[in-house]
C-alpha cells in the first residue's frame, strides 16, 4: 500500500495593485470633492442633477454621482413616564448622501457652483484635493 501525501496550497490571491494617477510633467491634478447630505432622497438627487448639470455646462469632467451609505439614527422612547415600561416607540432619522467629484475644475465652473441656489435641507461639504 503507498502513501499519498496531501498538501494544500494556499488558495489566497494577492491583491492587485492599484493603478497610480498618471499626470502629465508640470501639471497637478486637483480635485473638487463635492458632498451632499439630506433628509429626503428626493431633494437630494434634484440637488445633485442641478449640481452635474451646471458644472457639465461649462465643460468639467465629472465623477459620481456616487452612492454613499444612508445613515439611520435610532431613538426609543417609552410611551408612558412610570408604569409601562415595555411600551415604547422607536423613531429613525436617514440621512441620504451623495459624493461627486470635478477633476481639474476651472474658475467659471467653481464660480458657477458657488452661485447655485439649491432648497434648504440640503447640506453641501466642499473639499480641494
Amino acid at each position: 500500500m503507498t502513501e499519498k501525501t496531501v498538501t494544500k496550497k494556499n488558495t489566497k490571491t494577492a491583491s492587485k495593485p492599484r493603478a497610480a494617477k498618471t499626470v502629465a510633467k508640470g501639471e497637478a491634478a486637483s480635485i473638487l470633492r463635492i458632498r451632499v447630505r439630506a433628509y429626503d432622497s428626493k431633494i437630494l438627487d434634484a440637488s445633485v442633477k442641478q449640481i452635474i448639470e451646471t458644472a457639465l455646462r461649462h465643460d468639467a469632467k465629472i465623477v459620481g454621482p456616487v452612492p454613499l451609505p444612508t445613515d439611520i439614527k435610532k431613538y426609543t422612547v417609552n410611551r408612558a413616564s412610570f408604569v409601562y415600561k415595555n411600551a415604547r416607540e422607536q423613531f429613525e432619522m436617514r440621512i441620504h448622501r451623495r459624493l461627486i467629484d470635478i477633476i481639474n475644475p476651472n474658475a467659471k465652473v467653481i464660480e458657477a457652483l458657488t452661485n447655485i441656489s439649491l432648497p434648504s435641507g440640503v447640506n453641501i461639504d466642499v473639499k480641494m484635493i
